[in-house]
């Protein structure tokens, strides 16, 4: 498990090792006068250089993982310059946000059918002890895992209801929206949990049938798109003529017998539904002529 640490100033310690180095230089002024000087100066310049190997730099949104001869001693996300074990090995983890835009997928959906899928995930490290041991390189981990991810979401839901009947009962991937999205997330979180990775956002942002299948797909929803207008014209013509008929008989306007009703009926739905204007025609004699 992860373990923070807060390291002393490095401010200090940098002094420190300036001043050792500067008697050093001086003592190294005086060799001639004894050889003692010498040794004192060089054993301040190895104490000094030994002091600066313990100094290091965190930046804003940045750590380190400090390692002890292979054991795991914590890690450091305060920021500035500060002095550790100089024996202490490091290991720098970026804390900041980072984009992966996924590449486009040829999956087969929920259905069979082939599609083009591509997410954009927003990630950043988490713990950084599962980060740096727990998987050997997790900004390749985070790649790998997110494309296992969008393959799975896909086998999982299809791409779109072909049947009117059933857009109230499944979730689809091109109008899931928000709910495929979330469905993203967990799924992503839970695979990406062991590296100490969380996911802050992840959204499909290339959705598509497969080329092979583009047009006949494009045709069966046009298709479904025209029998969807056609039931619609169909009802409200019904409701027109079901009123005409009404007004006629309630105003006795005029009496038509069963056969001139359903004449009338055929008509006026041929009016209503048809695509282009009627071509009015004027009958000259009564209405059995």
């Amino acid at each position: 498990m992860e373990k923070l640490i807060k390291p002393v100033s490095g401010y200090i310690a940098l002094v420190i090792s300036l001043v050792c180095m500067g008697i050093a230089v001086f003592c190294f002024t005086l060799f001639e006068t004894s050889p003692v000087f010498v040794v004192l100066g060089v054993l301040l310049m190895l104490a000094s250089f030994f002091i600066l190997k313990g100094l290091m730099i965190i930046n804003p949104n940045h750590s380190r993982v400090l390692n002890f001869f292979g054991k795991y001693v914590g890690s450091v996300k305060d920021n500035g310059l500060f002095f550790v074990n100089p024996l202490y090995s490091s290991l720098k983890v970026s804390l900041r946000s980072d984009n992966l835009q996924g590449q486009n997928l040829k999956v087969n959906d929920k259905m069979g059918n082939p599609i083009e899928i591509a997410a954009v995930i927003v990630w950043q490290v988490g713990d950084t002890y599962k980060a740096a041991y727990e998987v050997s390189n997790y900004a390749s981990y985070v790649k790998i895992q997110s494309e296992a991810a969008v393959r799975h979401l896909a086998n999982s839901f299809p791409y779109d209801n072909l049947e009117a009947e059933e857009k109230e009962m499944t979730i689809t991937l091109r109008e899931g929206g928000d709910a495929v999205n979330h469905i993203l997330e967990k799924e992503l979180t839970d695979r990406l949990a062991p590296a100490g990775i969380v996911i802050k956002e992840a959204r499909i942002s290339h959705l598509a049938y497969a080329s092979e299948i583009a047009g006949a797909m494009l045709q069966r929803q046009q298709a479904t798109a025209i029998v969807a207008a056609r039931a619609k014209i169909v009802e409200g013509a019904v409701g027109m003529v079901e009123m005409a008929l009404q007004k006629l008989s309630e105003k006795d306007i005029v009496e038509l017998d069963n056969e001139k009703k359903a004449a009338m009926v055929s008509n006026l739905m041929v009016v209503l539904c048809g695509e282009k204007a009627a071509a009015p025609v004027l009958n000259t004699g009564t209405l059995y002529q």
